[in-house]
């Protein structure tokens, strides 16, 4: 009897796990159950399957260490190995130096028996003096057929570092800012660029003067380049050819009742270039026509306005072709081009119709 008492509580615990219902709710706990164990074990999983982290190669030698793995079978040399400026290195057996930014090469030009030095510079760019200077010129009137030169990157002075000389002698000597030198050639990183016999670059010095061309005409010969006399002083009206454009570009306006000279298209920056011999009578800043220059010879001056630079003061001697400025947007102006404008006693004339 007790039997029978005591299996009947355990008869109805069955038959209530085998109920339907029951058994949906048991499989939903177990589900979960499981998810959550997966989810727990994860991270575990992970690390085990990972193995052991792969060693730094910065962390096999002390900071400070020159040491480089041989390439190739090469035996191991030891050098010292500085960070990378300005992004990484890849080693090689072809290393190059990559150019610094801002920095432009130096050019190279051969003389033909076609070239002066002003039409160098024009082409270029740049001032005569600066070309000169940087190939040693001191006759720009008879140049060496065949020779060759190097062009400067930008408007200044190619310079040989000599003995004895500092940044602050050298800035000096040339009327330019210490940084100007130090920044341009990367002296605070490569001061070694700054030793005796290495080639430096100053931008913007101030060169000297070339000397006027001789009174009577450059005789030619096979050996030299003869730059042509200088165009006379007074101005003539018939014969002889016109005036030089100051600079290679394009005619945007013509000169009409309302303007008085003659506009030239032409590329910022671009070298201008004298379209006579004489003295710089004006420079400086005026209204509407911004940076201008003039160059007056007897009765006849010729002036340039709208310039980004204006290389000579009052009173210096300029010849025919010299680059004296570079072409701007100063003033009243919708792009970069020079207003040419041309008088003779005081009045104005077309500049295309001038024959000097």
């Amino acid at each position: 009897m007790r039997t029978t008492q005591r299996s009947r509580p355990a008869a109805g615990i069955f038959a209530v796990l085998a109920s339907p219902q029951l058994g949906r709710r048991a499989l939903i706990v177990a589900v979960n159950l499981l998810v959550a164990s997966v989810v727990v074990s994860l991270p575990f999983l992970a690390s085990a399957a990972s193995g052991p982290a792969p060693r730094s190669a910065f962390s096999a030698s002390a900071v400070g260490s020159t040491s480089l793995a041989p390439a190739d079978g090469a035996p191991q040399v030891s050098r010292a190995a500085p960070a990378a400026r300005g992004g990484t290195i890849a080693a090689g057996r072809n290393p190059v130096t990559v150019q610094a930014q801002g920095v432009r090469p130096i050019g190279e030009y051969v003389l033909s028996a076609s070239d002066t030095l002003w039409s160098i510079a024009n082409f270029y760019g740049l001032s005569a003096e600066a070309i000169a200077f940087a190939n040693g010129i001191s006759d720009p009137y008879h140049l060496q057929v065949g020779r060759q030169i190097m062009i400067p990157p930008l408007e200044g002075a190619l310079y040989t570092v000599e003995a004895g000389d500092t940044i602050e002698v050298v800035a000096a000597r040339f009327k330019v800012d210490q940084a100007v030198i130090a920044d341009y050639n990367r002296l605070y990183f490569e001061p070694e660029h700054f030793a005796p016999g290495q080639l430096i670059f100053v931008q913007n010095a101030v060169l000297p003067t070339l000397p006027l061309p001789p009174d009577e005409p450059a005789q030619q010969s096979n050996s030299v380049i003869a730059r042509a006399a200088a165009p006379s002083t007074s101005v003539k009206n018939s014969g002889g050819g016109y005036l030089a454009w100051p600079v290679a570009g394009y005619i945007s306006q013509y000169m009409w009742a309302g303007h008085t000279g003659v506009d030239i298209a032409a590329p910022y920056g671009s070298g201008l270039a004298a379209s006579i011999s004489g003295t710089i009578s004006q420079n400086g800043w005026v209204a509407v026509g911004g940076l201008h220059i003039c160059v007056k010879n007897g009765n006849l001056e010729e002036c340039y306005y709208h310039m980004s630079a204006a290389y000579y003061g009052v009173g210096t001697q300029v010849s025919g072709g010299q680059i004296i400025g570079a072409i701007g947007l100063t003033g009243v102006t919708t792009g970069p081009h020079v207003h040419w404008e041309t008088k003779i006693n005081g009045q104005f004339v077309n500049p295309l119709a001038v024959q000097p």
